[in-house]
């Protein structure tokens, strides 16, 4: 199978000797929409860059369609990028941005202006043509980004956190917009982005880094109720990270000795030798809140497992949304949401609770 895009054991070492990325191997299907997802300093930029052409390769190599491109400048990759800066041309007008692309490669006018149009119409910048970029709004510098990004036809196209500087809604509004624009199209994205829920909604898969390395490949689902690593478990969403002691392990379904007493979960392909140190992630959508005095009894009916007792630290509606702030033990409080039908009237800040989950939900992590 060609991939449009692989990287096979790419790395980045900076003159200083600092190492940005280590070892990243990624295989990209055509017309897939790619994240990658992480801190800042985690090297999703500098891997973005080497791709794009702007960062040196230090070590492994850079296929697109098969065709090793380690060594092809910028302008003959087939790639276009977009930054979150837009770097539109403040002299030219947005046909001129749009244009610029297919000028530098002396495409015949009649032609090229053929393509510019119907960009500029498949992007609703027809009527703001003939302005200038400073005139126009965020949105409307996004999509003349865009624009100029895909009217050169690129196998792929790269976008260094192309949202971040649009407020909310408007964010959302291209969030949209982008992902619809994509399947359209057909064309391979390749997104860097620091925020959680724009990798979520938008990709197909998604890359988590941690200091230069990849912690974990998954689609966006998987990502969020079966993380892999503890670095994983803690950056994605809010999971309530519980450690302890391999006990049993019978196919999927493992274990632990905790602090909380043995709790169970599901191994999902991690590791689960017998006394082995290792944790429970359980997403805190995943958890419900229980007054004290619900019957023991039911938790075995209803959960097939005993809870875990916490204290509400704080609670607070929030529309038709109740976030609880529960403290288990010594540990960092974690956050519970549910409906306000659920829990509002219900408990007070300073109650004994019981929290509880069904076991699937809880994932075994091997240290």
């Amino acid at each position: 199978m060609t991939f449009d895009l692989q990287l096979s054991n790419v790395g980045k070492v900076f003159d200083n000797g600092t190492a940005a990325v280590i070892d990243f191997n990624l295989d990209v299907a055509k017309g897939e929409f790619i994240a990658f997802l992480g801190p800042s300093g985690c090297g999703k930029t500098t891997t973005l860059r080497m791709i794009a052409g702007f960062e040196t390769i230090s070590s492994g190599d850079i296929f697109i369609r098969g065709s090793r491109i380690n060594d092809l400048p910028p302008e003959r990759r087939p790639t276009a990028m977009i930054f979150q800066s837009y770097a539109l041309f403040p002299h030219m007008t947005v046909r001129g941005n749009v244009r610029f692309g297919l000028d530098v490669k002396r495409m015949p006018a009649e032609e090229r202006d053929a393509k510019v149009e119907r960009i500029l119409e498949k992007l609703g910048l027809t009527e703001v043509g003939d302005q200038k970029p400073d005139r126009l709004s965020g949105g409307q510098k996004q999509r003349i980004a865009l624009a100029r990004a895909l009217v050169v036809e690129p196998d792929i196209l790269l976008l260094d956190e192309p949202l971040g500087a649009l407020d909310a809604n408007l964010r959302k509004s291209i969030q949209n917009e982008l992902k619809l624009l994509q399947r359209r199209l057909g064309i391979t994205f390749v997104f860097v982005t620091h925020a959680q829920s724009e990798a979520l909604a938008l990709s197909d898969r998604i890359v988590v880094m941690n200091a230069g390395r990849i912690e974990q490949i998954s689609a966006p689902y998987e990502l969020y109720t079966r993380p892999k690593t503890l670095f994983v478990a803690r950056f994605i969403g809010r999971n309530a990270v519980i450690p302890g002691t391999v006990k049993s392990s019978e196919g999927d379904s493992v274990r632990l000795d905790t602090p909380f007493g043995m709790l169970s979960g599901t191994a999902s392909g991690a590791v689960a030798a017998i006394g082995a140190k290792a944790s429970l992630a359980v997403p805190a959508e995943a958890i419900d809140v229980h007054p004290f005095w619900t019957n023991a009894a039911y938790f075995a009916d209803a959960y097939g497992a005993q809870p875990i007792k916490g204290k509400l630290d704080a609670i607070q509606q929030v529309g038709h949304i109740v976030q609880l702030s529960v403290v288990m033990g010594s540990g960092e409080p974690i956050v519970v949401e549910g409906h306000a039908d659920k829990y509002a009237g219900r408990l007070k800040a300073g109650d004994d609770v019981f929290l509880a989950w069904k076991k699937d939900a809880a994932t075994l992590i091997s240290h």
